[in-house]
């Protein structure tokens, strides 16, 4: 294997772009397409703290292990805390430096190599690939496949000689904008206490709003693994492997997070005989198990093309005969779904279907 000392690096495909940075944690510094961010992005250069990243892995857990208290198999182990509170926090791969251990144009494979230490008890290799792909440049423009797809597997493999608790998720802050909304299915919502761990959770069917006034920081159970989010400029499609999403915004903040992740949060501290880990999404791995999981990003251009009718309707009024206005139209519907367009021909106004 082919290991390679990396601080950043890009990616691109079409008007797709994506700046990662292997040393601060295998992060995604910033994705764009076109131009426009679609997380929170800064150039591979400039990011000097994962936790301004656009996205990163989420490695051996996700969220919190409440007061960094690791409870497994009988006994205690001491994690280390997170600078900013008592609790251990989304892993240290996030954390740690990466390799790139296979690098394409649109592709890389990056490794994390973890040796128990005060951060976590259990030897592991965690392999992140991270794929590109522009559907609409490469088929020829078909309308149903979207602008551009990026797909990251995550995959965890144990090399401690004993079952180690594992877990695995992506935390991407997507860009909020003023238009801004969110709709997934779910069927079980998790509560918050003033500690940041979970109390309960209880019946709740997702969420489907705008962003703007959002204020929301829970893990999600019964999520069928797709989610979106679209505005003013873009939609974002999440399609996962997981069963979880954990979402986190607040009013004043310009970022929404979606995460996909394999259990709720502090599930390390909740199993219990009744309540077992498994149920509450933690992978027990014998040696040399593996676990993976896939999550892809479908997104669009806001009207990136119209219906047929209307292209049909544009055409006619763009070929009419020389001296006569050429058709003009705006658009009355919202997010790229075309429901109505206001089109002008030879300054006669009309509202037409689509």
């Amino acid at each position: 294997m082919n290991v390679t000392p990396s601080t950043s690096l890009s990616l691109e495909t079409g008007a797709l772009r994506c700046d990662l940075r292997p040393d601060l944690g295998g992060a995604i510094a910033g994705l764009w397409l076109q131009g426009i961010p679609v997380l929170r992005s800064t150039p591979a250069a400039e990011l000097t703290d994962v936790r301004q990243a656009g996205c990163f892995p989420l490695v051996p857990f996700s969220n919190r292990v409440g007061h960094a208290r690791l409870q497994w198999l009988g006994q205690t182990y001491l994690l280390q805390p997170d600078t900013h509170g008592p609790h251990a926090i989304h892993g240290m791969g996030r954390l740690r430096p990466w390799q790139v251990t296979e690098q394409q144009p649109t592709r890389v494979v990056m490794t994390y190599r973890h040796t128990p230490d005060a951060a976590w008890p259990f030897a592991f290799e965690a392999t992140q690939t991270i794929a590109l792909e522009s559907p609409q440049a490469e088929r020829g423009g078909i309308v149903h496949a979207p602008d551009a797809r990026v797909t990251i597997t995550l995959a965890l493999r144990n090399l401690s000689e004993q079952v180690a608790p594992v877990g695995l998720g992506l935390h991407p802050y997507f860009v909020k904008r003023t238009r801004s909304r969110i709709a997934f299915e779910a069927t079980a919502r998790w509560e918050m206490g003033d500690d940041m761990l979970p109390t309960h959770s209880h019946a709740a069917h997702g969420i489907d709003a705008n962003c703007a006034f959002l204020d929301v920081d829970n893990c999600f159970e019964g999520w069928p693994g797709v989610v979106d989010l679209r505005d003013e400029l873009l939609r974002v499609r999440t399609r996962s492997s997981v069963s979880r999403l954990v979402v986190y915004t607040r009013e004043a903040l310009p970022f929404i997070a979606l995460e996909p992740v394999s259990h709720v949060n502090n599930a390390f501290a909740l199993h219990t005989a009744a309540r077992t880990a498994q149920s509450l999404g933690i992978r027990a791995l014998e040696s040399g198990q593996s676990y993976s999981t896939t999550t892809t990003w479908e997104i669009d251009r806001f009207f990136r093309r119209p219906p047929k009718r209307l292209r049909r309707l544009l055409h006619w009024g763009a070929t009419a005969p020389t001296g006569q206005s050429p058709a003009t139209l705006s658009l009355d519907g919202a997010l790229g779904s075309w429901p109505q367009a206001h089109v002008v021909f030879f300054g006669v106004s009309e509202k037409v279907r689509v």
